[in-house]
């Protein structure tokens, strides 16, 4: 794989972590509950992937529910807290994003981040998508320096926003990682990197745990885990 072309996997615990790893990934995403776009981890679970693999590699969501991007001051500080958590801990980088209610970037909200992350890569998710004008919420993450930015475009798919991803990418100037995510199939990958962009990030996902008991109160049957073969099939798109 060129090693201009990043794949970032999203993982759970320390078992994906180390899957994905092993099969090819160049960085990795921890977080937990994806099945509501994900949410911070414990600190057990952050402890235990940064002891199965080199912290660098790991970035950490910090979100502290769904249900939108929105938040108010004491969610503001409970990410920031969250934020210098992790980087006391190593990680390479914290995933973060926030909304005013007009859906524009909150500029405070990132600005108290930013310095929270010190040395600490900061990555700005799939807020942007939701963002009322993309477009200027990319231009003002490049203007205040952050590292990264995680979008589908726009759209549900990566590969239907990859318009918008490519635009991002002219605008990028080299000052801000643009990242395609959000249902990213292997077979994608060659146009979105085609499309300009310097990663692509996927959660290679397969149901296992179908036959333990679940009913009332446990929600679905099965949980989620990171799929070695996905992932390997991700890095061999990239390297094509």
């Amino acid at each position: 794989m060129p090693a201009s072309r990043v794949v970032e996997i999203a993982v759970q615990g320390p078992s994906g972590a180390r899957a994905a790893v092993e099969s090819g990934a160049s960085r990795l995403e921890l977080c937990q509950a994806l099945e509501v776009g994900g949410l911070t981890p414990s600190l057990g679970v952050l402890e235990s992937v940064l002891a199965a693999v080199d912290p660098a590699v790991v970035n950490v969501l910090v979100r502290p529910r769904g249900g939108g991007f929105c938040y108010d001051a004491e969610e503001v500080a409970l990410v920031e807290a969250d934020i210098r958590a992790c980087v006391d801990r190593g990680v390479g980088g914290v995933v973060v994003g926030a909304l005013d209610a007009d859906g524009a970037l909150d500029v405070a909200a990132l600005r108290r981040w930013r310095n929270a992350a010190g040395p600490a890569a900061l990555v700005f998710h799939r807020a942007i998508d939701a963002a009322r004008d993309p477009d200027a919420v990319f231009d003002a993450l490049r203007d205040e320096g952050v590292d990264r930015v995680l979008t589908s475009g726009g759209a549900s798919r990566s590969i239907d926003g990859v318009a918008r991803l490519a635009a991002f990418a002219a605008r990028a100037g080299g000052a801000i990682e643009v990242m395609a995510g959000g249902g990213v199939q292997p077979g994608d990958i060659p146009a979105l990197f085609g499309a300009g962009v310097d990663a692509v990030h996927l959660s290679a996902r397969s149901r296992a745990g179908l036959e333990a008991r679940s009913g009332p109160g446990g929600g679905a049957a099965g949980h989620d885990v990171t799929d070695a073969a996905i992932v390997a099939a991700a890095v061999a798109a990239a390297a094509r």
